[in-house]
């Protein structure tokens, strides 16, 4: 057993992942989760996802946030997107389980990232504030081979 846990501590992290729990589900547009971690890794591609759970009252076939993003020694910048979670014709795009649903959304291409600390924010555009029945969101973030 000692043997497995050190091949388990030596391995290289290929994930980043962090999901924030929305307060009582309902995502107030000035509620913003921030998420930071650290790139040593440069000969690696990366990619990006955005990352929501909600149940099946949500209300709407998409979501609407903007993604606030700082690199290592740059300024902050700021990009809206708009995010299919469902159509008419085949329902939630997302895994689910039983009122649950989860989308993993990728918001780039794998792409090099350069060393150090990359800070991010989310903020939810919907018309609707607070955005009721959202459960959590959250980014992954992909090594790629």
């Amino acid at each position: 057993m000692p043997c497995a846990l050190c091949l388990i501590s030596c391995t290289n992290l290929d994930l980043y992942e962090k999901d924030v729990t929305i307060p009582q589900f309902k995502w107030k547009n000035s509620y913003q989760p921030e998420y930071d971690f650290t790139i040593s890794d440069t000969t690696s591609l990366y990619q990006l996802y955005f990352v929501i759970r909600h149940n099946e009252k949500y209300n709407y076939n998409n979501i609407w946030f903007n993604l606030y993003s700082q690199p290592p020694g740059d300024t902050m910048h700021k990009t809206l997107y708009e995010v299919r979670l469902a159509t008419n014709d085949q329902g939630w795009l997302g895994s689910g389980m039983d009122d649950i649903y989860e989308h993993r959304h990728p918001l780039t291409e794998p792409i090099p990232l350069k060393s150090g600390n990359y800070h991010f924010k989310l903020e939810q555009m919907m018309r609707e504030d607070p955005l009721q029945n959202v459960l959590g969101v959250g980014l992954r973030l992909e090594k790629k081979p």
